[in-house]
């Protein structure tokens, strides 16, 4: 059961951007012994002649970067609970071998689930879809992308290409928001421990902001999904809940709370979707197609991720049945 913390977060998790953009210790730079064994898998891989779909932890012999990508798992849990890896030759590859690649180093780390009622556990995250449309999910268009929690345990993103201009990407510390909350305004905290009505590509589902469990602090969020659930219920946000979300937004912007990163060709962006939430700047796509700015998205069921709550069930993945 979820226990209401009164008393201010400390940790590795908390943390403001201002306080570490200095430190480029959450950063990896993939060796070329990491890269020659990543690249003996994919070999190893190609000569069984088996294609993406058919992978399995069995298949997966990554040789020196494994240990790191260990690192990461630790780091995403206990840690910042963010990383990036840099320096993935991703324009040595073909579209089939960067996928593979990818996908292992992801079923290395844990379990990739399904991100949308497809079932595809590879996401493309590309200016593919039309903006007009209600139902365009927004990392199919160029537009700017809010803060928020993926459902999944971590959230990885491979840069491929960069926009001609724009798509910064941006975390914030859900533990730092909450302090903030806490020192600002504590009457309002109850309220991100109620239950919120939330609507997701036709799922309706409730749960809190906010829970604390064995010693740890999780959040979902992204208020569009809550405006829209409260509205398809047929419950409107009473004036105070409209206050605390404004509250929790005006805090999540503050410059200072944010670490941004222009994400290079070859990069790896972690996080833990419970401890950081992730955004995007708008962008602008060059004319030839084959130059746009293009990213290759796994969620991932983590065998070390976090007890959570009754009240706050996790979730990863969206159901097959969802339309």
């Amino acid at each position: 059961m979820t226990i209401m913390r009164t008393e201010k977060l400390t940790g590795p998790a908390v943390w403001k951007g201002a306080d570490i953009a200095a430190d480029d210790g959450w950063i990896y730079h993939l060796t070329e012994a990491d890269i020659a064994g990543l690249e003996v898998m994919l070999a190893s891989v190609e000569a069984q002649g088996l294609s993406l779909q058919h992978l399995t932890r069995d298949h997966v012999s990554l040789g020196p970067v494994a240990s790191r990508l260990d690192a990461i798992a630790h780091d995403l849990e206990h840690g910042l609970g963010f990383s990036l890896m840099r320096g993935l030759p991703v324009e040595r590859y073909t579209e089939e071998q960067l996928n593979i690649v990818y996908y292992a180093m992801g079923l290395y780390m844990g379990q990739p689930v399904t991100q949308n009622p497809k079932g595809d556990l590879l996401g493309l995250v590309m200016h593919v879809g039309d903006a007009t449309k209600k139902d365009t999910r927004v990392y199919e268009t160029n537009l700017y992308l809010p803060y928020h929690t993926d459902p999944s345990d971590v959230v990885a993103l491979l840069c491929v290409r960069k926009a001609k201009a724009g798509g910064m990407s941006s975390l914030v510390s859900a533990a730092a928001i909450y302090n903030e909350i806490l020192r600002r305004r504590p009457e309002l905290l109850a309220l991100f421990y109620r239950p919120f009505y939330y609507a997701h590509l036709g799922e309706q589902k409730t749960s809190p902001i906010f829970s604390f469990h064995d010693g740890k602090l999780s959040c979902r969020y992204l208020r569009q999904y809550i405006e829209l659930g409260h509205e398809t219920w047929g419950l409107p946000l009473s004036r105070i809940e409209i206050e605390a979300l404004d509250l929790f937004d005006e805090i999540m912007m503050t410059p200072e709370m944010r670490i941004d990163m222009m994400m290079e060709p070859g990069d790896i962006q972690f996080a833990n979707n419970y401890a950081v939430l992730h955004s995007r700047t708008s962008f602008e796509d060059a004319d030839d197609p084959s130059l746009r700015r293009k990213k290759l998205r796994l969620w991932l069921k983590m065998p070390n991720a976090r007890a959570l709550a009754p009240d706050f069930p996790g979730r990863n993945g969206f159901s097959s049945e969802t339309t």
